[in-house]
């Protein structure tokens, strides 16, 4: 195999150094903000697994840029409210920023959950499980 220009965790680790990332107590302390938009990118066989923030608005993060793009078909409207404050998260904090980066050079202001969903329970925060 040929040797990689850039690794994935070099990406990641570009990506953070240019987005706002949130620590796990500041947005458990924002679930009540009905300005603050959670957006769970996992898939969804993880959010099944291991439940998700109650409130969360789940986007597949092979979808998160048409969803956001006015101008695509695929376009969500809750993603084009005004005033709203986006923190977008996945399991670990990669997928995640590296969705951020790329959405702020669209243009789309957005935040991520630094650690992701991995810590998030024991860190205390709420968890809302699947239905069985």
């Amino acid at each position: 195999m040929p040797k990689l220009k850039k690794t994935a965790a070099q990406m990641v680790a570009e990506a953070r150094a240019r987005i706002t990332e949130v620590e796990t107590p500041d947005l458990i302390k924002m679930l009540d903000d009905p300005d603050v938009v959670v957006v769970d990118i996992r898939d969804v066989r993880e959010r099944q697994r291991g439940g998700h923030i109650p409130g969360s608005v789940h986007a597949p993060r092979g979808m998160v840029e048409f969803w956001v793009d006015p101008d695509s078909p695929y376009f969500k409207e809750v993603f084009g409210q005004e005033g709203k404050r986006y923190v977008f998260h996945c399991a670990s904090g990669w997928r995640s920023a590296l969705t951020v980066a790329t959405l702020q050079d669209m243009g789309f202001d957005a935040a991520h959950l630094r650690e992701g969903f991995s810590t998030w329970e024991a860190q205390g925060g709420p968890v809302e499980k699947a239905e069985s």
